[in-house]
């Protein structure tokens, strides 16, 4: 015989969207019964190694219109309701508990802590006051709509758990059966594939060079409409850093179409075109003839990213910028504007995973985060078809879902 309990609202997964819905829920109306399950002993597992273990929580990006274009998934849909709960909403819900945030110069919020249990404990801590019950290694192993309304779960452990309303907020699944029970309720998927990974490069000419970082540089995936700039890490798998990230996420479906196989270029100095290089050179060669070219690194570059491409290139270790051939100049000029790199797989990394796909947000009414297609079913965060670049973007989004969710399941369950 199982073990049958009853609460008003059950939440599923024990992110940050499963908790700031559970918590918006509980503290718009104290009188509810909510209980959060996750099927892990892990609690916030993503809040705490986000940022290198900083967390960074959201974006300074405090107009809706704006914070819109960091979303390659779901942006368009997100407009309204980051309205009713955006990024300095963020910012003033954690410092009202006690969590203050900063700004560093790319616009990414921390706390003042620099720590991600701050983030963590906070989200905890706000749930034991609010009254949530939280449960962990239960899982939902079946979700049954009872036809007065309401919902069955036949959890782990041999127990039943019978609720009015349900949000699920289960994060992004890798593997498209992870969603077959929600296709099972009635709703339709968009196929997973990942987003924000890194590219593994095996034969890379750059390999020497791992650590090695441009502040400014821009990818482009050769024949493709894809290409982005910002700062480029050199790994010894590849190439990382966010211009491939951000690359990665708003060209997730094509190079899952493309098996991660393609050539990226790189251009390691963007604010330049060839002709005007060409007439940099010109000048700067007339003026600084007797400086030997691999001991003297142009346009800001690391010494040793300098000197593999002069060495690429075949530039003697003693030649001076008057001796320099222009053939030679004209393939230094090449890989400085377009190094070529054979992209042969990617990287993600487990911990900081984002999935591309998930519930289509045609099939969620987005002020309510309830579902079309079964009444009482909410959804919050990365189940969702939503996701957004680096930069806190895609916490922003769990933080906004879980939030409206939260308060309409407040307004609409019965006590």
């Amino acid at each position: 015989m199982k073990n049958s309990f009853a609460a008003n609202v059950a939440v599923l997964g024990g992110g940050a969207a499963g908790f700031f819905g559970a918590i918006a829920c509980a503290e718009a109306n104290p009188a509810l019964n909510v209980v959060l399950l996750e099927k892990t002993t892990k609690l916030l597992s993503k809040v705490r190694v986000s940022g290198g273990g900083r967390c960074n929580v959201t974006h300074n990006c405090f107009s809706p219109a704006q914070l819109v274009q960091f979303y390659p998934r779901g942006g368009k849909h997100l407009k309204e309701p980051f309205k009713q709960f955006g990024a300095q909403d963020t910012v003033q819900w954690f410092e009202r508990r006690g969590v203050r945030l900063k700004t560093e110069a790319d616009g990414r919020m921390f706390p003042t802590t620099d720590s991600s249990e701050t983030v963590a404990r906070c989200l905890e801590q706000a749930a034991q006051r609010a009254g949530v019950r939280v449960l962990t290694s239960t899982a939902a192993e079946r979700i049954e709509p009872l036809s007065g309304g309401g919902f069955c779960l036949h959890l782990s452990g041999n127990q039943e758990l019978r609720v009015q309303k349900l949000l699920v907020a289960t994060g992004g699944n890798p593997k498209s059966a992870g969603y077959d029970w929600l296709r099972h309720l009635g709703h339709s998927i968009c196929e997973p594939v990942p987003s924000l990974f890194t590219f593994n490069v095996p034969n890379s000419p750059l390999k020497e060079l791992m650590g090695v970082s441009v502040p400014h540089a821009r990818v482009v995936l050769a024949g493709e409409k894809l290409e982005y700039e910002g700062p480029l890490l050199v790994t010894h798998w590849g190439v990382s850093g966010p211009s491939v990230l951000k690359l990665s996420a708003w060209g997730a479906r094509r190079l899952h179409e493309l098996q991660y196989t393609g050539t990226a270029l790189i251009s390691w100095v963007p604010t330049y075109t060839e002709e005007s290089m060409r007439q940099w050179l010109q000048t700067f060669r007339t003026e600084n003839g007797k400086k030997i070219v691999a001991a003297n690194p142009l346009f800001g570059l690391p010494q040793r990213l300098w000197r593999n491409m002069v060495e690429q290139v075949g530039i003697g270790s003693e030649v001076r910028w008057s001796e320099l051939a222009g053939k030679l100049q004209n393939r230094l000029i090449e890989l400085l504007l377009r190094t070529p790199l054979q992209v042969r797989g990617k990287t993600t990394f487990k911990e900081e995973f984002v999935t591309c796909g998930g519930v289509p947000l045609g099939e969620v009414d987005l002020k309510t985060m309830e579902s079309r297609r079964v009444p009482g079913l909410h959804f919050a965060g990365e189940v969702l078809d939503i996701d957004g670049i680096t930069g806190g973007f895609n916490f922003q989004a769990a933080w906004t879902t879980g939030y409206l969710a939260g308060r309409a399941i407040a307004a609409s369950a019965q006590e």
